[in-house]
């Protein structure tokens, strides 16, 4: 008797293994899981970015538009049975495009700094870890058989998206690592993570984990480095074709997994969701040491970064005085191609203006944060406006103008609390500026450009009257400007002057006007930068 009960209580047991390998909700961990991964996390980069700026939804709009769509799909992940794979990977390409946008969101719109959100995300995914295992005492994916472990491991993976957009962010830009070396870095780390596991015994559920936070900086490497112009180190495809190429891998490979099952667990395959005293031991002691090394070099890259960003900022000026004409040089030609509709052109300078700003965000940033957030949230404005789907160029035209005319404030204003000791150390830069006309004409720009928009639109009147505006203020300006640089000054004047002819001829022709503004936008921005 005692032997039919054994049998029968083993019977059961098997069976109740099976039964939860059968109600398993998340794919069993292939290499294909790790290439859909990595291409998910792509597209929650380039798809957000999409969607911000080539159909400019905004970020807000954004958000909301994939956070609905998110978890409308994860309601139907909830109600399935078992692991599907169109909705699984759907969701996780929904959730990682929301993923991202939240830690976009905090960034741009509230203004969380980056270090805020990495150490409230590492807070939250914590938290998360620790009560899901409290509860169930396990976290491995396998086990994922259950309403609650489901719940636990879905609230895990958005905070690992959120989590390595934070993280990435932090270190690609604010702190200038770049995308391409931020992916090595990863990429490395994720190399000694399998060696672990491969050859020193680091606990499977742990390197998994570890793993997964850290393809999310990858995809988004990846995508930065496919999407970016080739003149900023990219491969030029943009956002778009991107998003197209890896949406349509992801599909290819959800409709092999869906046909051959290869990565469904077997029927007859057991799991072992529970451990031995000995190996939960093992793997609190493995998670100790692996947070105490992620914190010594995380937190060691990031002192390192941040002192040498404090040292380019200290041998820089004291403001952002002179240290913007690029971007306004840029800006101004955004400008000239806004007004000659050419919008092919146009994206193209708002990818350079996007990248060179990146660039410059560590010392900039570092040098006066008020301000720089004040000009990035001009720049953001512009970009949407110009990468829209169906662009306005009087849209254009006033981002654009606004934007030149905040870095141009910030481009020619000294601090007004500078010390004797920076006023005096800045000194000899601001004497050596007085003798040129550096970034004391992009009024003069901003009004032709608006003129040149009149003239490309046939509205004549609107360009008379810009004459008029440029005619005076050119005139107000006259004594101060001859005075710094006489030779400057009169080349200018001599192309203004045919501009305006052109403009306030009685049959105004629209070519010869857009071509003597052109060359008068030319030669000012010259002398302006």
């Amino acid at each position: 008797m005692k032997n039919h009960c054994l049998e029968r209580n083993i019977y059961m047991a098997l069976n109740q293994n099976k039964l939860k390998i059968l109600q398993s909700k998340v794919p069993e961990v292939t290499i294909f899981f790790w290439i859909i991964k990595v291409l998910c996390t792509t597209v929650g980069e380039t798809f957000a970015d999409f969607l911000n700026f080539n159909l400019g939804f905004g970020l807000m709009f954004t958000t909301a538009t994939m956070g609905i769509t998110f978890f409308i799909v994860l309601f139907l992940q909830f109600r399935a049975t078992k692991y599907i794979p169109g909705i699984y990977w759907v969701t996780v390409v929904l959730i990682s495009v929301f993923g991202t946008l939240v830690t976009d969101n905090l960034t741009d719109n509230v203004g969380v700094p980056l270090e805020t959100s990495t150490a409230v995300f590492s807070v939250l995914l914590g938290l998360t870890f620790l009560f899901w295992y409290r509860s169930e005492k396990t976290l491995s994916i396998h086990s994922i058989y259950t309403r609650k472990r489901e719940v636990f491991y879905w609230l895990t993976i958005l905070f690992t998206f959120a989590l390595g957009t934070a993280i990435g962010d932090l270190f690609s830009e604010q702190l200038g690592l770049g995308y391409l070396y931020t992916g090595i870095t990863v990429i490395l780390i994720i190399v000694c993570v399998l060696l672990a596991w491969s050859f020193l015994s680091l606990d499977g559920v742990l390197a998994f984990w570890i793993v997964y936070i850290l393809t999310r900086p990858l995809g988004a490497s990846i995508g930065d480095y496919l999407s970016q112009a080739k003149n900023n180190g990219g491969l030029g495809l943009g956002t778009t074709v991107t998003s197209v190429i890896f949406l349509i891998a992801i599909l290819a490979i959800i409709v092999f997994l869906a046909v051959t099952k290869f990565d469904r667990l077997a029927k007859t395959e057991a799991v072992d969701t529970e451990q031995t005293n000995g190996s939960k031991k093992n793997a609190l002691m493995q998670t100790i040491a692996a947070l105490c090394i992620f914190l010594a070099v995380g937190i060691g890259g990031y002192v390192e970064l941040s002192n040498h960003i404090a040292s380019q900022a200290a041998s820089a000026p004291a403001t952002l005085t002179g240290q913007l004409t690029e971007f306004i040089k840029i800006e101004n030609d955004l400008l000239t191609n806004v007004n000659a509709n050419d919008f092919a052109l146009a994206n193209k300078g708002a990818d350079d203006l996007e990248h060179q700003w990146d660039v410059a965000e560590p010392v900039l940033r570092k040098i006066d944060g008020t301000t720089w957030t004040k000009i990035d949230e001009t720049i953001d404005i512009a970009l949407a406006a110009v990468r829209s789907g169906t662009p306005d160029a009087i849209q254009c035209q006033s981002v654009l103008s606004d934007s030149v005319r905040v870095l141009n404030e910030a481009n020619q204003s000294s601090s007004q609390t500078d010390s004797p000791q920076t006023t005096a150390a800045r000194k000899p830069q601001t004497d050596t500026k007085q003798v040129s006309l550096f970034g004391k004409l992009t009024n003069f720009v901003t009004i032709e450009n608006r003129m040149l928009t009149y003239v490309n639109e046939n509205d004549f009147a609107s360009a008379k009257k810009g004459a008029d505006d440029l005619e005076h203020q050119w005139d107000v300006a006259e004594p101060t400007l001859r005075k710094i640089d006489d030779p400057a000054w009169t080349k200018i004047d001599e192309t203004i002057d045919a501009a305006l002819a052109a403009v306030r001829s009685e049959n105004p022709d629209a070519r010869k006007c857009a071509s003597a503004l052109t060359d008068s936008l030319s030669i000012v921005n010259v002398e302006n930068k």
